[in-house]
């Protein structure tokens, strides 16, 4: 090849390098971005997947054709034009490979959300795909671009990974306990937990290393694989996310049970309708449950959509049964305790018995 090339040389190879690169705009700004918009009208969110990750990779594969084109106008010696196609090869096998990796994770995140109810998925599962599709793609580069036999590789990745597992034992098994949580399935992204060591929270992403769960104060615990795997976990959203809301109550012994059972139960029904969280066509219920020491106490049982909703449904409830309860008459007692004395007022009127009562009511509960 001479050391400079005539400007009228050039033209050609400039205009396919031009034309690529415009023609991969226009198709990838414009035709696969109206598509787009088409399909997701139509609600086909598979078409929608599968554009959406070529958008990007149309572009690559355009300027990839176009640099070729170029190439194969332009008088390159032998060893540079077998450079240019090795080159070119690998563009086209690489990006072929990212696009796939793309494509697995946005179908599994589909599928996860049509057929699994809108279960998310981890980072874990993320990498884990692209990390295979990638590696296959190297793999076919090699052998495929450049003509490396890939067995002597797969060989010395074989022996290289017992090295590998002896060296970092602690990260593997949080590697391969994180998997097996997300094959098992018991704990999702998204969840409400409990760990037995009183960490609680929503579980934001399982890595191949940590667990991340964010708590209702908005901090992120992270808690290791392993360790959660080992743990004994309350899941509050399985196996599904409703859950009974229980309210702990007394009334007077004074009271009649049969309408404090009604005026609570309209209550309880107001707050299921009215209040966000509830479920509206649940019937809350109380059941009474102990003679206490100065009230008859009871359960009221409502429902919640979700773990959070509790809060709230608890406090409209209480609000509003306390004013219902005060225009109705209903009396919540204070804690009492009646203490009889034995003294020298028997002596002194042996007639009225040998014990005289004195009874004390206390604001705080068990009083001596």
């Amino acid at each position: 090849m001479p050391d400079t090339l005539p400007f009228q040389e050039l033209i050609t190879p400039l205009a396919f390098l031009l034309g690529g690169l415009l023609a991969g705009l226009i198709v990838d700004k414009i035709i696969l971005k109206q598509v787009i918009r088409f399909w997701a009208r139509k609600q086909s969110e598979q078409e929608v997947i599968l554009l959406s990750r070529l958008r990007g990779t149309v572009l690559v594969w355009f300027v990839a054709a176009g640099a070729y084109g170029a190439s194969i106008t332009m008088p390159l010696d032998e060893q540079m034009s077998g450079f240019v196609q090795q080159a070119w090869m690998a563009v086209v096998i690489f990006s072929v490979a990212l696009l796939l990796a793309r494509l697995a994770t946005g179908l599994l995140n589909f599928y996860l959300r049509r057929v699994r109810n809108n279960e998310q998925t981890t980072s874990l599962i993320t990498n884990i795909i692209q990390a295979l599709v990638l590696g296959i793609g190297v793999l076919v580069l090699l052998q495929s671009a450049f003509g490396i036999s890939i067995t002597p590789i797969l060989t010395t990745l074989g022996v290289g990974g017992l090295a590998v597992a002896l060296a970092l034992q602690e990260t593997l098994a949080n590697l391969f306990a994180g998997f097996f949580l997300v094959v098992a399935r018991k704990v999702r992204s998204g969840d409400y937990v409990k760990l037995d060591s009183g960490e609680e929270g929503y579980i934001v992403d399982i890595e191949w290393r940590n667990t991340s769960i964010r708590m209702l104060a908005n901090n992120v615990v992270l808690v290791p694989n392993s360790r959660l795997s080992s743990a004994i976990v309350t899941n509050y959203d399985r196996p599904g996310r409703e859950m009974a809301v229980l309210v702990d109550l007394g009334v007077s012994y004074s009271s009649n049970l049969r309408r404090v059972e009604q005026v609570t139960v309209e209550v309880a029904q107001a707050v299921m309708r009215e209040v966000s969280g509830g479920i509206p066509n649940f019937e809350p219920f109380i059941r009474y449950n102990t003679f206490a020491d100065f009230s008859i106490n009871f359960t009221v049982i409502l429902r919640a959509r979700e773990f959070v909703d509790q809060y709230l449904i608890k406090h409209e409830f209480i609000k509003r049964l306390h004013e219902r309860y005060n225009e109705e008459g209903i009396e919540i007692p204070f804690p009492i305790r009646t203490v009889y004395h034995k003294g020298d007022t028997a002596a002194a009127h042996p007639s009225n018995g040998a014990e005289h009562a004195r009874h004390t009511n206390h604001e705080a509960a068990y009083a001596q």
